[in-house]
């Protein structure tokens, strides 16, 4: 029997935006459906339609079903007494859902209460056995803790939790994982199983992370332009999809057991051209009872390789296409039949410096011993100081002409922290930073402002990095005024360098999509030909299609214009894909350096090894059959890290270790040490993994 049912769901918002047209589903007792598509399909639209939590003059029709009874159309009285009762959600962000003011254990104990009627003492009680069960330490202490006392992936714990209090018969996730470690989405993950099988619930699982709904998902659903364009079992859809916006999305994806280098080294799949529409297709001024009429063609035709005369003659309807309910809506099914063919294998050529050994190419960039402590005070009127927060504590390594070196761990490690002590062009607080062969230390600041243009930096967030006050071409054409440079037509070349087109120079950087902001923000990067860019997790907001993109543009660039990159990530798959080497850090300091093919294929640390395991496949036959060593816990405090080694707590291979070495690791700090047959490998551990492989 169908525990939650949606038949011909219709959403919209203005007089000419339908967010979502005609969109329908089931999810039975105990399944998880999955539901995916790139920003603006419609997906977190779905979800508060559902829950009843659109905003005021949002237009709706169709039905919203649970266990038989009707949800679209009541009252928000009426809602109020299913929602945390019978239908669950559990929010994208946990710091903003939580009240901050209240201890996290009494917002679940007034859950309960509002919904079951148990007094004070009983509801604060089986608070505590819920944090307990989705895996909160010392769950009956914490729960007198505030939601700032949490960390992310603790915070999503506790609205886990809270979802599941009243034993609901329906949950849905709008995004649990977003913006969390590898290691704590997997942790996340473990505790929606848990939650799943505690209750029994249906769980409607909305991301836009193709890979953790191959292992989590029995069901999954492609949402594009507002409509449901793909749908069936996941092992069916993952291995033979067959509508070409779903095939462009999986081969879209980075692959964490794929080839190092691909993109340099072995070609790539061509990329989705375009982007997709925002907040669905116009409809007209059409009201909600009266359906909108379809589009005059099928929305995805301006971005599809295998398009038809009859794809601009109208949107096709959604046709079976395999077993299990497999349907796609699609006008052309029989040249998706080969999905390798929809999209097919580009050749990139390998960058010409990275041709020649590592060790006869020259050093761009060399990091020895840096050190950044952050002071920590305590006290509003007497401010005393309480500690320091080794953000950074003693990392070194090089980047070489033409090689791309990632940096790589949990939030916190330092990774963001040791790229902008090396932007400052500064004296470090310890250490030495050397650019180009010169000592930054030693820099006047003629000389520094001079080594700017060797050195640029491409951030996280293309939106609050670029200017909202400026157009394209007065953003692209600062630096060169900046340093006396002739702007000519460098603007045009720099747009078309990236892929954009002319027309984009007037724009104002809210006119253009994620994808195009990043690439202005690469453009400007470029304007003055560096030679070492440093790139703060440049695809990390970025959908999987514009994400793929942007890494070509990147590699086809470094091949081009020989350029070296400093890339901070926190993707492992993305890494895999772009990555020459890898640092991985932990508390500060890296603890493995190495060739992606040799830390990937044979990981020395149980840090790196434990991230490697918890970065999903894009598979669900490869991911249901892995074995994982899981990661727990949290790493230590960074203003008071343990004595020996720092990741201990959490090792999994400490336990296992005799008195003796377990001893070493307790009192003595590992430096690091030469391992494997790459000259270049480091590892920081007295008890490597030495020849353990991963399986994949």
């Amino acid at each position: 029997m169908n525990v939650l049912e949606v038949t011909d769901l219709r959403v919209g918002f203005a007089p000419d935006v339908q967010a979502l047209r005609g969109v329908g589903l089931s999810v039975g007792q105990g399944e998880v459906l999955g539901i995916v598509g790139e920003s603006g399909s419609g997906k977190t639209v779905l979800a508060l339609a559902m829950m009843g939590l659109l905003p005021e003059g949002a237009r709706t029709s169709g039905s919203v079903r649970l266990r038989g009874v009707e949800l679209l159309g009541r009252s928000d009285r009426e809602l109020s007494k299913v929602r945390g009762r019978d239908l669950a959600m559990v929010f994208q962000d946990p710091l903003s859902a939580l009240t901050p003011v209240y201890p996290v254990g009494d917002q679940i104990a007034e859950t309960i209460r509002i919904h079951s009627g148990a007094t004070r003492s009983a509801a604060r009680a089986r608070a505590a056995e819920l944090l307990d069960l989705v895996g909160i330490p010392g769950a009956a202490r914490r729960a007198r803790a505030y939601p700032h006392e949490f960390s992310g992936g603790m915070r999503q714990r506790v609205m886990i939790a809270m979802a599941i209090a009243n034993d609901p018969v329906a949950i849905v996730a709008d995004e649990p994982t977003t913006a969390l470690d590898v290691t704590i989405q997997a942790q996340v993950l473990d505790v929606l199983r848990v939650a799943k099988e505690a209750t029994g619930a249906a769980i409607v699982l909305i991301t836009h992370d193709l890979a953790v709904v191959a292992g989590f998902a029995d069901r999954v659903m492609v949402m594009y332009a507002g409509r449901a364009v793909e749908s069936g079992p996941v092992d069916e859809i993952y291995r033979r999809p067959r509508m070409p916006y779903t095939i462009g999305l999986l081969q879209s994806l980075p692959r964490v057991d794929g080839p190092a280098g691909e993109g340099a080294a072995r070609g790539r799949r061509a990329p989705i051209e375009g982007s997709a529409p925002i907040e669905g297709q116009p409809s007209g001024a059409a009201l909600p009872s009266e359906p909108s009429p379809p589009p005059a063609r099928c929305p995805f035709l301006p971005r599809c390789p295998v398009a038809v005369d009859g794809c601009a003659a109208a949107e096709p309807e959604p046709i079976l296409v395999g077993p299990g309910g497999h349907v796609a809506a699609c006008a052309n099914t029989s040249a998706t039949a080969d999905p390798a063919a929809v999209f097919p294998v580009l050749d990139v050529p390998v960058p010409p410096p990275a041709r020649r050994p590592r060790r006869e190419r020259p050093i761009v960039l060399e990091v020895a011993d840096l050190v950044r402590h952050h002071p920590v005070y305590r006290g509003a009127l007497l401010r005393r100081r309480a500690g320091s927060v080794h953000a950074v504590d003693g990392v070194g390594f090089d980047v070489r002409e033409g090689e791309t070196l990632a940096l790589v761990g949990e939030s916190g490690c330092g990774k963001t922290t040791a790229l902008m002590e090396i932007l400052r062009l500064d004296r470090p607080q310890r250490g030495r930073v050397a650019i180009l062969g010169e000592d930054t230390a030693a820099l006047s600041a003629a000389r520094r402002k001079a080594l700017r243009r060797d050195v640029q930096v491409v951030f996280q967030d293309p939106f609050t990095s670029l200017d909202p006050r400026m157009r394209v071409a007065e953003i692209l054409a600062e630096p060169l005024i900046t340093h006396g440079l002739p702007v000519g037509g460098r603007v045009e070349e720099l747009l078309d360098l990236v892929g954009l087109e002319p027309a984009h120079a007037s724009r104002y950087p809210h006119g253009l999509s994620g994808g195009q902001r990043q690439r202005v923000g690469i453009a400007r990067a470029l304007a003055l030909e560096p030679r070492l860019l440093l790139l703060d997790e440049p695809v990390a907001s970025l959908d999987v299609s514009v994400q793929a993109g942007v890494m070509d543009l990147l590699e086809e660039l470094r091949a081009r214009l020989g350029l070296a990159y400093l890339f901070v990530a926190h993707d492992l798959a993305v890494v895999r894909r772009i990555a020459d080497r890898v640092a991985v850090m932990h508390l500060g300091r890296i603890v493995e350096i190495g060739s992606v093919d040799e830390v990937y294929g044979a990981p020395a640390h149980p840090y790196t090894r434990a991230l490697l395991d918890a970065v999903p496949l894009p598979d669900p036959f490869l991911e249901r059959r892995r074995r994982r060593v899981p990661l727990q816990g949290e790493a230590p405090d960074p203003i008071d890290p343990p004595p020996g080694c720092r990741f201990r707590s959490r090792c999994p291979r400490y336990a296992a270790l005799t008195a003796v070495e377990s001893r070493q690791c307790d009192e003595h700090d590992p430096g690091p040490r030469a391992v494997g047959h790459d000259a270049d490998r480091e590892v920081a551990c007295h008890h490597p993994l030495v020849g353990a492989r991963v399986e994949r």
